[in-house]
């Protein structure tokens, strides 16, 4: 069983593979797509933190500071606690919640 450290670990290594490999450096700057990285980064980190939040099975995805969440949560509860963390992150304007329960 993978612990929360490597959970964060993962998490940070996925984000700075995306801004390396990200597709949309023509159509805003690498400041821009490192800021949302960042955000997806730290959203990802609160997930591994907190109890009720599966961080394996919601997605973060940040792009000009909205962030999109998806996958899939096991409660309505978790699916909202998903959606306040993300709203806590320092540089987030806005949450798109489309995380799906399990049924």
């Amino acid at each position: 069983m993978k612990t929360k450290s490597s959970l964060l670990a993962a998490a940070i290594f996925g984000a700075a593979l995306a801004v390396s490999g990200c597709t949309n450096l023509g159509q805003k700057s690498a400041g821009a797509s490192l800021d949302d990285a960042t955000i997806t980064t730290k959203v990802k980190a609160r997930f591994v933190e907190d109890k009720t939040v599966s961080a394996l099975n919601i997605k973060v995805n940040t792009y000009e500071g909205t962030v999109q969440l998806s996958g899939f949560a096991k409660s309505a509860e978790e699916a909202e606690r998903a959606a306040q963390l993300a709203r806590s992150v320092n540089g987030v304007k806005m949450v798109k919640n489309d995380i799906r329960l399990t049924q």
